[in-house]
């Protein structure tokens, strides 16, 4: 069945223009034709078409399917890849597996200073209805390290919320399956290809970010990110 995605659905069963076009003009769906609609805030809701108008095409709700919040939020803080494919490729990954929050930030290594978030969502919204996922992430502008820090959750961290950093320097880092406690608020910080600087490290640190590390290999940071995430959701399943 047809799948879309309508933030407003349940306050006007209306598609958005861009949806609609989808419907009408690509899918060709008629009236009386079967839908189901996504609002990314945890419900489903099968409809059926009633005005097929390629800019606003009118539904009829049948039916809805109410997914309760997950019992942990994951929250992934990752420097953007230079190549934006591979950022886009992670987010989508991320989004099937489940993933709450996403920040991007501008490191001292970072290839990548410009990040446009409309692409993004459009990846994760794909994402959210191919993979059947009930919750779309929250997607937060580029900020610089310092400043993510200034404003990062639970300082200082406590068992339900976590706080943890990857990264390749020196120093004892146990894996991030042995050091999260399941049913917390996570988040995990992700450097670029060029890891974050020691000074970076250190002042993640001083506000309570636990180094950890994510596998036994060297990873490439969307790698990194997915396996983070991915980490997270097995700890509490």
């Amino acid at each position: 069945m047809p799948v879309f995605y309508e933030p407003a659905i349940a306050q006007r069963p209306v598609l958005s223009e861009a949806e609609s076009q989808h419907a009408v003009k690509v899918l060709r769906l008629m009236a009386g034709d079967r839908i189901d609609v996504a609002d990314g805030a945890g419900t489903w809701y099968g409809a059926e078409i009633t005005r097929p108008h390629p800019k606003h095409c009118e539904v009829r709700i049948l039916e809805k399917t109410t997914a309760p919040p997950r019992p942990y939020h994951v929250h992934l803080a990752i420097a953007p890849t230079k190549n934006l494919d591979r950022t886009e490729w992670m987010l989508e990954k991320c989004v099937e597996v489940g993933l709450d929050e996403i920040s991007f930030l501008q490191t001292r290594y970072s290839e990548r200073r410009v990040l446009k978030l409309d692409r993004l969502h459009g990846v994760a919204v794909s994402a959210l209805k191919q993979s059947g996922q009930g919750w779309l992430p929250k997607l937060n502008a580029l900020v610089r390290f310092q400043e993510f820090l200034e404003t990062a959750p639970c300082q200082p961290p406590t068992a339900q919320c976590q706080l943890f950093i990857a990264h390749l320097a020196e120093g004892e880092r146990k894996l991030l399956h042995r050091e999260a406690v399941p049913g917390g608020r996570y988040c995990v910080l992700v450097g670029p290809e060029g890891d974050f600087s020691p000074e970076e490290i250190q002042e993640a640190q001083a506000v309570g970010f636990k180094p950890v590390s994510l596998a036994s290999s060297r990873l490439r940071t969307e790698t990194a990110g997915l396996v983070a995430v991915h980490t997270l959701n097995l700890v509490n399943q």
